[in-house]
């Protein structure tokens, strides 16, 4: 019997296999451009169960499950009473029995865990607030678009030390990367991933770092990412942290010390005015739109590989 494969967090996978989805994302957006078929889910259905809202996250799992060839589902809350009306447990079974897969984007990480552990089926972390795998997926696609080699990059994480910040760091560790957060004193990274990708490091060669100076992290950067100051579920924090972030904002001003060729991402939504200016979005170094595109191409990729892995086989 076939052990079923979930993805729940970057550290689930080793580098050879986050450069395999990559490339598969390349060649599924590739065929997509050309207009070619490409339905190897044809006939299977997805779950998906949204406890925190998206944009991003729900166009680009329906659109994609679509496209792909199968058919996508919305689970309500008020449908499934998740752990509610109904326990996790009981509930996984039944999806098992439905479904071909589930993604799940929602607020305790235990909960995806625990959905994982009662299924016979893959298992999607669509967001929690400990990580966000898919978005830093997407994001490393985009970069290879961009960038031939990931490794020369000295990538400049600013903001909140937050679920996009922990899964770029795991990211980081285990592809062998040079990154770098820099935030307040207070906003660091959990001190469990701090470990997890300085042990991930020692192997791979990445460069990690954490900062409270912006004006210092930026010199020489070629790649500026930054997120939102206050996540979902954060808002009673919204005043104490803008006065926390001060400094932090990616402007022209701060952008001025990066290399010339520098790029600029955010995984939206942007509080414009906030942590980012209109002048640094809109401006010919941002590549933000083309995460927000690659979300629906590198997730195609990782469902292909988890639903259909002999079709995988055939794209990297």
């Amino acid at each position: 019997m076939i052990m079923k494969k979930d993805f729940i967090t970057i550290t689930d996978y080793t580098a050879d296999e986050l450069w395999q989805i990559l490339h598969a994302g390349t060649s599924i957006k590739s065929k997509q451009k050309k207009g070619e078929e490409f339905t190897p889910l044809r006939g299977k259905s997805l779950g998906m169960i949204f406890h925190k809202p998206s944009a991003r996250t729900r166009i680009s799992f329906d659109v994609g499950f679509f496209q792909l060839g199968g058919h996508p589902l919305l689970l309500t809350e008020a449908e499934i009473g998740f752990g509610k009306r109904e326990t996790i447990e009981d509930l996984s079974r039944l999806f098992s029995r439905y479904l071909d897969a589930v993604m799940i984007r929602t607020f305790q990480h235990q909960s995806v865990l625990d959905l994982a552990q009662n299924t016979s089926i893959p298992v999607i972390n669509g967001l929690t607030d400990f990580n966000h795998p898919c978005q830093v997926m997407a994001d490393l696609l985009t970069l290879t678009e961009y960038r031939n080699d990931l490794r020369s990059q000295k990538i400049v994480f600013i903001g909140d030390g937050n679920n996009v910040c922990n899964s770029w760091f795991h990211a980081a560790g285990i592809l062998g990367l040079n990154l770098t957060l820099a935030c307040p004193t207070g906003f660091e990274i959990p001190q469990e991933v701090w470990d997890e990708s300085q042990v991930l490091a020692q192997k791979s060669g990445a460069v990690l770092s954490i900062t409270h100076d912006p004006l210092e992290a930026v010199k020489g950067a070629q790649v500026i990412y930054t997120d939102t100051w206050t996540s979902m579920g954060q808002e009673k924090e919204t005043e104490i942290r803008k006065k926390a972030f001060e400094g932090f904002q990616v402007n022209n001003d701060l952008m001025a010390h990066c290399a010339k060729d520098y790029l600029v991402m955010h995984c939206l939504p942007a509080h414009r005015g906030e942590e980012i200016t209109d002048a640094v979005i809109d401006s010919a170094h941002s590549i933000v739109f083309d995460q927000a595109e690659n979300r629906l191409h590198a997730q195609k990729a990782i469902m292909v590989k988890l639903l259909a892995p002999e079709v995988f086989k055939t794209l990297i």
